[in-house]
């Protein structure tokens, strides 16, 4: 058993973007420099895409890159994780979402530490946000945390919010995460999403309504989440000022 592998869930019928983890991005498919940004870490053996469908399948392998199929009704990337766990054993899961190709891979690097620094805890990603653009989209998951790193709340509305509504702070997720065989086990065993997790959209919140805590890792604020048509553009500009080519 390895003591953690990386997984990449990469879906094809995004509702916002269909298509997206294979979107050209300065020539070169989304979940491809998700996956190569993993590997200036972690060695290849390590790092899958999981994927439902064939023709992310076909990209992935005709760039060297190993890729687990699940089956097409999994409610959430978690539990398509969940589901191709339960073909490559390991103590713990790192879950990169395809939808980051300029994922920094220093934040990979502080959430392998952490693992070890907090072993059996489910971890995920979390950085300033400085923009009250971001502060007020609901596309962007906004974090509410306690003094000691451990997570309150996570929503979409714009939190925390001041009375005259007002941007003062905030921080948002970094689709990044760390969980454990046991943890990732009984996520994908409730029958359905949990009442939360079902308004918010939001994944993690399951847990939390489980009754697992989540600590967040500090984190760049480097990541360009794919997630409208707008956000491609972006990306590539981020591509280019990277040097990612």
């Amino acid at each position: 058993m390895q003591e953690f592998v990386v997984m990449i869930p990469a879906r094809f019928e995004s509702t916002r973007l269909p298509g997206k983890p294979l979107i050209p991005l300065c020539g070169v498919p989304m979940v491809v420099r998700t996956w190569r940004q993993c590997v200036k870490v972690v060695p290849q053996h390590l790092v899958y895409v999981v994927t439902d469908d064939a023709r992310i399948e076909q990209a992935c392998l005709s760039h060297g890159i190993q890729v687990l199929m699940t089956g097409s009704a999994c409610l959430t990337g978690t539990d398509r994780l969940a589901e191709a766990a339960r073909q490559v054993p390991a103590g713990t899961y790192i879950n990169v979402q395809g939808d980051e190709p300029v994922f920094d891979p220093e934040d990979l690097r502080a959430l392998i530490a952490a693992m070890h620094r907090h072993p059996g805890q489910i971890l995920n990603g979390v950085c300033p946000i400085t923009d009250e653009a971001q502060y007020r989209s609901r596309s962007i998951p906004k974090v509410v945390i306690r003094p000691d790193g451990r997570l309150l709340y996570m929503s979409r509305a714009p939190v925390p919010a001041s009375k005259s509504d007002s941007f003062s702070m905030a921080w948002r997720q970094v689709c990044a995460y760390a969980f454990p065989a046991g943890a990732l086990a009984e996520f994908a065993a409730h029958p359905g999403k949990t009442p939360l997790e079902s308004v918010e959209d939001i994944e993690i919140l399951r847990f939390l309504e489980l009754g697992w805590e989540v600590r967040m890792v500090p984190m760049s604020s480097h990541s360009v989440a794919v997630d409208n048509p707008q956000d491609v553009a972006a990306a590539e500009a981020a591509i280019i000022a990277q040097g990612l080519i």
